[in-house]
């Protein structure tokens, strides 16, 4: 297997102290390649599932020409010296033709037929006419000037044709690609396996909930929020719990959790602390890729390989995330978010996007890093306007619960002004 420090000594820019959170987010998503597996499941289980195959389209959608409209079916021949006509056409009705119960008939030079939203249009006809702009008196119906040809009118296979693709292979499938699949008739298809991803914390100092707190220890709420963020993600989840601070301990967790998952998660011990073992075990067990990003909060991260059992084992990719809470859900949404949906297959892997608005407040900024504020966005006088939620600590899991937004505040950037225009990235389904 190919060395990932290799790799990344060619690149561009590498610098394992301290890389531009771009640059990081960008090696790794080049590193990652999409998990290997498939299963067969039913349309209904494939919410948010990564398609394996091709979805071929065994129907032509729509099966016939049909009218997008109620009206008049027509053939536009027969309307009034065509589209620029200053007059009116007057057709005989002879007939109706209902969604799913066609008019059997044909129609004839100077005749029309009442038609409904999806029937199918009659033999000849191609044009319909919206009811609400013709006068029908007894069985005559008067058309007016201004109608086009094939207008309110649907045509068999314009939206997908048999035989050919109607969804690619690694497409995320949302409420939309079900409704698509469900209207080709088919039942069962191919989507890759789903991420099995280890996840465990570190830290002598932790403790489980419902235990009481010892003097100086604090409740393990990381591996809670990690569990939640990688279930959102359709991840399979193998919470490996809290794993003390003794380095024998915590590498047979890392030659367990590698063994069985196709990532790691670990939050906490990545720092330059006596007691932080993380950086140390992966270089011992596998490989450390970088272990510092320009950013705040999360600077400490650690990302690499853990490949204890040779070099013929694919191993498993380490996420070693900071022990701050907020730290770890902003490392998490920057770098191990994409790796998921890299790792699932998800072709292309689009990014959270950043668009502009204006901070209502004055913000302090160092040049040289990427900083991640957590900002509540509000319109005012039809602008959108955002603000901090408060405290920004790394530690205040309180600013990520009343934020909605992240506000990004770019590497070369200084300190922000109230008023300066800033750019923001939504959490709604992210968090």
């Amino acid at each position: 297997m190919t060395s990932i420090l290799q790799t990344l000594s060619c690149a561009d820019n590498y610098d394992p102290n301290s890389l531009p959170v771009d640059r990081a987010r960008q090696l790794i998503l080049d590193l990652l390649r999409p998990v290997v597996g498939h299963e067969r499941i039913f349309v209904r289980q494939a919410l948010d599932r990564v398609l394996a195959e091709d979805v071929i389209s065994p129907i032509d959608v729509p099966t016939h020409d049909n009218s997008a409209m109620d009206g008049w079916a027509v053939r536009f021949d027969d309307l009034a010296a065509g589209e620029k006509s200053a007059g009116e056409t007057r057709l005989k009705n002879i007939g109706t033709a209902f969604a799913g119960r066609a008019f059997e008939g044909k129609l004839g030079a100077g005749e029309t037929v009442r038609i409904m939203t999806g029937a199918v249009l009659p033999q000849d006809a191609d044009c319909v006419v919206i009811q609400e702009v013709v006068r029908v008196e007894n069985d005559v119906v008067i058309i007016p000037p201004g109608q086009r040809r094939d207008q309110n009118t649907r045509r068999a296979g314009e939206d997908l044709q048999a035989g050919k693709p109607a969804i690619a292979a690694g497409k995320k499938l949302r409420p939309a690609e079900i409704g698509i699949i469900a209207s080709l008739g088919i039942a069962e298809l191919s989507v890759r396996r789903r991420v099995r991803v280890a996840l465990f914390s570190t830290g002598d100092e932790l403790c489980s909930i419902g235990t009481p707190l010892a003097p100086g220890a604090v409740y393990d709420s990381n591996r809670y929020t990690i569990w939640g963020m990688l279930t959102r993600l359709g991840c399979e989840v193998i919470d490996m719990g809290v794993v003390k601070d003794d380095p024998a301990v915590l590498e047979a967790a890392f030659r367990e959790a590698a063994s069985c998952s196709d990532a790691i998660i670990t939050s906490g011990g990545v720092s330059v602390g006596e007691a932080d073992f993380i950086k140390q075990l992966m270089a011992q067990l596998g490989e450390v890729a970088f272990w510092k990003i320009a950013m705040k909060p999360g600077r400490p991260m650690a990302f690499g390989r853990i490949q204890p059992d040779g070099e013929d084992k694919p191993g498993a990719w380490l996420f070693g995330l900071p022990g701050n809470p907020v730290a770890v859900m902003v490392t998490f949404y920057q770098f191990v978010l994409p790796a998921i949906l890299k790792l699932a297959g998800v072709d292309p892997v689009k990014l959270v996007p950043a668009f502009p608005a204006r901070c209502t407040e004055a913000m302090k900024k160092g040049c040289g890093r990427t900083e991640f504020q957590r900002g509540i966005l509000f319109q005012e006088n039809g602008e959108w306007c955002v603000r901090p939620t408060g405290a920004q600590g790394s530690g205040v899991l309180r600013s990520m619960s009343d934020a909605d937004c992240f506000i990004v505040l770019e590497h070369e950037r200084e300190k922000v002004g109230a008023g300066d225009t800033v750019m923001v990235q939504l959490m709604n389904g992210l968090v």
